[in-house]
């Protein structure tokens, strides 16, 4: 079976990568990265992938200009290979740059067009959906259409961790594209200055205790008619014997604002990493690290609004003249404002570009000035 394990802009390739450094021949395309495999490998993908947002199962991809070409082609695949009689197959769907522009009724023609085949396939004519929950897409862009199966559920950011969130989040897959591209690598100081609810630490200490960041979630394929649950389970099971929490040393983080703390310090219980990840109460100003050599990683406040502007421009500056307190150090952040590099100082040796939500950002990595 094919899989497109769906990604955020600018971060296809990232979870391209993943996929090969679990085994599998990926390739990286608008939107995401294909691999193929059967539904333990999908369970796997899931458990395993920190930069994707879900992994959908591909029925059919063609082309579809009309409804009626719609109906045709959706009923052409084969649904009764995943859908048993009492499936419910609730239908979503997305549209952009096609001639059929009308979300509702794409979902609406696609569901018809499902229980067209499994009318034909099952010889009956109603469907009473009370068995398990198999989630269907029907997308449309560029006149191509893309029908799938969700195989995650609810968004794989969704870790289970984060219950409570601060001013500004940042999402957990965007966190852990951060700490791949940062300097930091397992075993190297790391110290966010601006750790919020905790979000970039924890995403850090999964990838050095080898925790898989769906271990304590539950996915959609679990629930699928014909999947071997006791082949999933295992899978699971490795994923639980691998995470290994006192491999962490040298994550911490600091904040000027107590109820962020507050907040990050529940996270890190939550995450099953209490004890492991040190933050405090502290102006980044004040900030000092023991360490000659370490990482400092941040999301800094990026001053959308005109009267904010002007404040972060004097955190910016301030924060490099911390940063130079520490001549041993990188030092990565991710910024909307366009002139971070000309507050900070220094021209960045690297740059990125993401999406934090809505708001266009680059991030900036700062080689050590010792270099």
């Amino acid at each position: 079976m094919q899989f497109l394990a769906t990604a955020a802009f600018g971060m296809e390739g990232l979870a391209a990568g993943e996929l090969r450094r679990l085994g599998y021949d990926s390739t990286a395309v608008n939107g995401g990265a294909l691999f193929e495999g059967t539904f333990e490998d999908a369970m796997r993908a899931n458990l395993y992938l920190r930069t994707a947002d879900r992994v959908l199962l591909v029925i059919g991809t063609f082309e579809a200009t009309t409804f009626e070409s719609l109906f045709d082609q959706v009923a052409a695949l084969p649904w009764e290979q995943y859908l048993t009689k009492d499936c419910r197959f609730p239908v979503s769907g997305n549209c952009a740059r096609s001639q059929l522009m009308s979300v509702s009724d794409c979902q609406s023609i696609t569901k018809k067009a499902i229980v067209r085949r499994l009318q034909d396939k099952y010889h009956i004519n109603w469907f009473p959906e009370s068995g398990p929950t198999v989630p269907i897409s029907v997308t449309l862009h560029a006149n191509q259409a893309r029908l799938t199966i969700d195989t995650s559920g609810s968004a794989l950011n969704r870790r289970g961790y984060r219950t409570w969130n601060g001013e500004a989040p940042l999402r957990e897959t965007l966190a852990a594209a951060l700490v791949d591209l940062s300097p930091w690598r397992p075993g190297m100081p790391l110290c966010d200055p601006f750790c919020g609810t905790g979000t970039l630490l924890i995403e850090a200490a999964f990838k050095m205790s080898h925790r898989a960041p769906g271990l304590t979630r539950t996915f959609a394929l679990e629930a699928f008619p014909g999947v071997a649950r006791g082949a999933l389970d295992a899978l699971r099971d490795e994923a639980k014997a691998a995470f290994d929490p006192s491999l962490i040393h040298d994550i911490s983080g600091s904040d000027i604002d107590p109820e962020a703390i507050l907040l990050a310090k529940k996270h890190i219980v939550q995450a099953g990493l209490g004890g492991h990840i040190q933050v405090s109460v502290r102006d980044m100003r004040n900030c000092s690290m023991e360490s000659p050599t370490g990482v400092f990683l941040c999301n800094p406040p990026y001053g959308e609004r005109l009267s904010d502007r002007k404040a972060c421009e004097s955190l910016y500056r301030d924060l490099g003249t911390m940063f130079a307190r520490h001549p041993g150090w990188s030092l990565s952040a991710i910024s909307s404002h366009p002139q971070f590099e000309r507050c900070i100082g220094r021209r960045a040796s690297k740059k990125r570009r993401f999406y934090n939500g809505r708001l266009e950002c680059e991030f900036m990595t700062f080689q050590p000035k010792n270099r």
